[in-house]
């Protein structure tokens, strides 16, 4: 795969938008990531928290196909302690 060089969340599609080195710009359509693998209230929230506070890492998580282990950890970040 090639180097994911950045990415944005644009609220307006509701789409995270990568750029790899190579010039190709995929973007990711978050409520299709939502639907398939936010089943709980915590996961949606954790997916969440990494499209507005990390979106790089959730375009790797995603493009990676890990973003499934990931929420899967029960990381809490979306959500109040």
């Amino acid at each position: 795969m090639m180097k994911l060089l950045s990415c944005c969340y644009n609220m307006d599609t509701d789409r995270v938008e990568a750029r790899f080195e190579d010039g190709t710009t995929p973007s990711t359509d978050c409520i299709a990531i939502e639907d398939e693998y936010g089943n709980t209230p915590a996961q949606r929230a954790e997916l969440d928290w990494l499209l507005y506070n990390k979106p790089l890492e959730y375009a790797q998580l995603v493009l990676g196909g890990k973003i499934e282990h990931h929420i899967s950890l029960d990381c809490n970040h979306g959500t109040s302690r």
